[in-house]
């Protein structure tokens, strides 16, 4: 038996006005993945404990069969191990994210935040623009380490775990309320600012039409994590598809391999199919069990608030995610089972998480099922199949 999971990040949503009161998940046209889910078992699973701040860190963690409430040390850490910052056991992380703020004349603190992910700006931009942030403010006590795209890793030597805010929950919004309680970090936002505004390259960015990336922006604060091997939990060989720092950390902290597919992004023009692909090869020619796909793209149009492009992710992923593993493996000749669901909500309306259940879809090649539901929130609802805990999914999954 081959298992793999398919994670549309951020996919599940609210009913949108403007779609005639459907979800995204609704509103996209998705017949491959329609008509699995009329031979598949749907339902809906609380994949984030209640009480826990809903994220793709904790989200993630849960779906592949780790608790939350046990294994969860903070976001940036796993982030960290993807990075490979060997993080010794005094050392925070925090996630450090290049952000758009407004250029208002004004003071710091009374500008607005516009985007979390400066356009989703490149790597290859963001290496300019941290190699100037670490000129000025890299210290022996504060470490700058270049990610993906506009997600960085700030590492705290002797440092302290504090509550800081997730920048895309406050678009729109004035920053002064949301800056760190902490003088050092707050300081060192507040320098970046003057450092990256009038940067050459963010001058070259909005000559183009492109966010300035103008400011750091730290959250997500935790320490070293210790998660246990997926492969000794579960007793299959897995692997880890994805572009986002995060997801590989996880996989790496669970002892996973990871496929890198050229190409992939974590944006809406990601290598869909690539990563479906990469699964294919992974599981029939390099013998392992269990494939993880990751897609950040639908988690991403949330965040942006933009309902066409999170609706197109969806059809995207449908078209060469859901129907290339579907014809590969039916080809293949091998039992399979097939599981598809988001981590959890990204609302169009809210543009960040939500803590509410998300649908899920469970296929097994050996035991087609017969049903006329289509796969979305209010089908998942009416089905009846509920789970309470997310990594329950990893148990019928692997039963």
């Amino acid at each position: 038996m081959k298992y793999v999971l398919v994670l549309g990040d951020g996919m599940a949503d609210e009913p949108l006005e403007a779609y005639d009161g459907r979800t995204p998940l609704e509103a996209a046209v998705t017949p491959n993945t329609d008509a699995l889910a009329r031979v598949s078992e749907i339902g809906m699973v609380q994949t984030v404990p209640r009480g826990m701040v809903p994220g793709s860190d904790t989200a993630n963690l849960s779906v592949l069969g780790y608790d939350p409430n046990k294994f969860y040390t903070g976001r940036s850490p796993l982030e960290a191990l993807s990075i490979g910052v060997d993080m010794k056991p005094t050392d925070v992380a925090m996630r450090c994210n290049i952000v758009t703020l407004t250029e208002k004349d004004a003071p710091y603190e009374e500008q607005v935040i516009l985007d979390h992910s400066s356009d989703e700006i490149s790597t290859e931009d963001a290496a300019v623009l941290l190699d100037a942030v670490k000129a000025e403010l890299e210290t022996d006590e504060f470490k700058f380490y270049l990610g993906t795209s506009y997600r960085h890793l700030l590492i705290w030597n002797h440092g302290e775990v504090i509550d800081l805010f997730q920048p895309h929950d406050h678009l729109g919004q004035v920053i002064g309320k949301y800056l760190p309680s902490e003088p050092k970090l707050y300081d060192m936002m507040k320098r970046s600012y003057s450092i990256l505004k009038d940067h050459p390259l963010n001058l070259e960015r909005k000559a183009r039409g492109l966010n300035p990336a103008n400011s750091v922006w730290f959250w997500g604060a935790g320490t070293r994590p210790t998660i246990s091997s997926f492969e000794e939990k579960h007793h299959k060989r897995g692997v880890m598809i994805s572009a986002v720092d995060l997801l590989k950390g996880i996989a790496i902290g669970a002892g996973m391999d990871i496929i890198k597919v050229e190409g992939a992004n974590g944006g809406l023009n990601t290598n869909y199919k690539g990563k479906a692909e990469a699964a294919i090869h992974a599981l029939f020619e390099d013998g392992y069990d269990f494939a993880y796909i990751h897609i950040e793209a639908p988690d991403e149009m949330g965040h942006q608030g933009n309902a066409a492009n999170k609706i197109e992710a969806i059809e995207r992923i449908d078209r060469d995610v859901i129907a290339t593993l579907k014809a590969r493996m039916d080809e293949s000749g091998e039992p399979y089972r097939l599981l598809y669901l988001p981590d959890h909500p990204t609302p169009i309306c809210k543009r960040t998480h939500t803590n509410d259940s998300v649908p899920y879809l469970l296929y097994d090649s050996e035991k087609p099922e017969n049903h006329e539901w289509r796969y979305n929130e209010k089908e998942g609802r009416k089905s009846g199949n509920s789970l309470d805990a997310g990594p329950l999914l990893m148990k019928k999954l692997f039963a």
